[in-house]
């Protein structure tokens, strides 16, 4: 099981897509106390990998503290940044407190093409930077890049970048327009370029040994699958699931991009929250409304439940860009 705590809300970008409308600090952020109390809480649930997020991670004071304490309670932490404030001393910081992986954002090989979706001059290049420091020091990092119509064309070459540069997976985010995603709504992939896309990445992933993983798209899955495809991963959306997301005051949502409040770890201890809400309860059920809930791959897809909400309110409805649920219901 894995689990994405925003530590902060503090950031020192602005990018566009931004789920969390990250730059300014929370007034509610957790306390160095709580942060610890909640990570106890995290590992006493089962969880096994803990993503350290934001904002920008590395602007929380104790971010140290907090991966040295994770991993001596049996988490295995990972940090994910936008990569700019890695420099040499940060990364050994990083690998001495015990971070077992960076995760850095990369949308484009083009300088102009990042530093334009990222809203800062420069990103690109101290972002790739951080990527050779953390190659130099022995420190994992794998590369994540937010798929929009702008990148869409490139994202093989993003990846045979990355895999020169040493990264060990390349995650591609297919955006959810949430926070300030929902002002680049046009800039979202329709149906069709959905589809050639992942389809276009699994082609690629049978072709290099460094991993690939479609995020926000648990098509991905079914169409392995009718590819012939062995992939390790055995669910598409694992949302309430396997999965959620902790804000930086304490409040529990199933996903980052599905803004459905769960409750707060302040009032309740996250692991209570974990197994008897009656949200998670519910995801967990798998019970889901329209093409979702009569496809054949609902077990191993599960339909993006962010996008469902975003379009209709209701996180149990059918994943309005899935393509797979309308062939096998027409055909399976």
């Amino acid at each position: 099981m894995i689990i994405s705590w925003n530590v902060t809300n503090t950031c020192n970008l602005k990018c566009k897509h931004c789920y969390r409308d990250a730059g300014i600090r929370d007034p509610q952020e957790l306390s160095s106390e709580e942060a610890r109390s909640l990570i106890s809480e995290i590992a006493a649930a089962g969880f096994k990998i803990l993503i350290l997020s934001g904002g920008e991670p590395l602007m929380r004071r104790d971010i140290y503290d907090l991966i040295t304490f994770a991993s001596a309670s049996g988490v295995r932490p990972v940090l994910g940044t936008n990569g700019t404030l890695i420099d040499r001393e940060t990364a050994r910081h990083l690998k001495k407190a015990g971070a077992v992986r960076i995760g850095i954002s990369l949308d484009s090989v083009n300088a102009s093409v990042h530093d334009e979706f990222r809203q800062e001059s420069g990103a690109w290049e101290k972002t790739v930077n951080a990527m050779k420091i953390c190659a130099s020091e022995g420190l994992d990092f794998q590369v994540h890049t937010t798929l929009t119509k702008y990148n869409s064309k490139e994202i093989e070459c993003i990846t045979d970048f990355v895999a020169a540069a040493g990264s060990r997976a390349h995650h591609i985010f297919f955006l959810v327009p949430t926070g300030r995603g929902k002002d680049i709504t046009d800039v979202c992939l329709d149906e069709t370029e959905y589809k050639r896309v992942l389809t276009a990445i699994l082609k690629k992933q049978q072709k290099i040994p460094m991993e690939l993983k479609p995020v926000c798209a648990p098509q991905f899955i079914p169409l392995a699958r009718e590819m012939g495809m062995d992939l390790r991963f055995q669910r598409g959306c694992l949302a309430g699931i396997s999965y959620c997301c902790i804000l930086p005051n304490g409040d529990v949502h199933p996903c980052p991009y599905m803004p459905v409040r769960i409750g707060n770890v302040r009032e309740i201890p996250f692991s209570v929250l974990w197994k008897t809400n009656n949200v998670f309860r519910e995801m967990r059920s798998l019970e889901y409304k329209g093409r979702c809930g009569v496809c054949a791959y609902k077990d191993a897809c599960g339909g993006c439940r962010a996008r469902a909400f975003h379009m209709s309110g209701d996180y149990m409805a059918q994943d309005p860009d899935c393509f797979c649920c309308k062939v096998t219901t027409e055909h399976g």
